[in-house]
């Protein structure tokens, strides 16, 4: 068992996503054929209409365009908050099926939290999770001789600390939903990083969509009210530079 870290891996997005969008929009306002509208997109540069889609809030086009992350290094808990967003697909690692017995693998994997290792507390929480993972492994076999399932109802012993791996497919729309509130300054610090790299990833690979992406306050006053972090000209800065 070990301490993980956050990986995020954009595996698939759609092909020519501002063509795509392009395509989409067009296709709303002109009497053409399909296939004349496809050879008037294919090729050409979208920017500056992906900005006037932006800014009549003409998002439907754009939900045809949908990316595809790979995911690793982020815990039970925050897996947790990433299915509440229900516009996705999500196939993650199974508990009942992957056994974490250390006797047949290296053990559960953790997250640590920032907070364990700034008080000092990081090496005693490592032993804690060490504790878990005996207690897991004398319970596989204790279900084991019994004839019982044993990865299945042994995890239940798992803390939300566990490491899991998780991928996950959003259309872009909805990602500019996620972005919007799982990068904001006031998110749980773990879903927060792993939107940030999420967003910087997407910004590279089709930048006009999302070049205005992020926490809800980047383009507009912050929308947590009384509860703003208060530092929305740093925020606005971090996500303007993004890359």
């Amino acid at each position: 068992m070990a301490e993980s870290k956050l990986n995020v891996i954009l595996l698939r997005h759609t092909p020519n996503p501002e063509e795509m969008v392009a395509h989409a929009a067009k296709l709303c306002y002109s009497p053409t054929t399909i296939d004349e509208l496809k050879k008037q997109v294919e090729g050409k540069e979208q920017a500056g209409f992906i900005d006037k889609l932006t800014d009549m809030r003409h998002y439907s086009p754009i939900e045809h365009v949908t990316f595809t992350f790979g995911i690793e290094g982020i815990s039970r808990a925050c897996s947790h908050q990433i299915v509440r967003h229900r516009l996705a697909s999500y196939s993650q690692q199974s508990q009942r099926y992957v056994g974490q017995h250390s006797k047949k693998t290296k053990g559960f994997d953790f997250i640590i939290p920032p907070s364990i290792e700034i008080i000092g507390k990081k090496q005693w929480f490592i032993e804690k999770m060490e504790t878990i993972q005996k207690w897991y492994d004398e319970l596989v076999t204790i279900l084991g001789d019994k004839g019982e399932s044993t990865f299945e109802d042994a995890r239940f012993l798992l803390p939300n600390a566990a490491e899991t791996k998780i991928i996950i497919t959003m259309n872009a729309r909805e990602l500019l939903h996620f972005f919007r509130v799982r990068c904001c300054n006031r998110a749980q610090w773990e879903i927060r990083a792993m939107a940030t790299e999420m967003l910087r990833l997407a910004k590279q690979a089709t930048p006009n969509i999302f070049k205005d992406a992020g926490p809800g306050c980047v383009n507009d006053k912050c929308p947590e009210g009384k509860m703003s972090c208060g530092k929305m000209d740093e925020v606005r800065k971090k996500f303007k530079n993004l890359l």
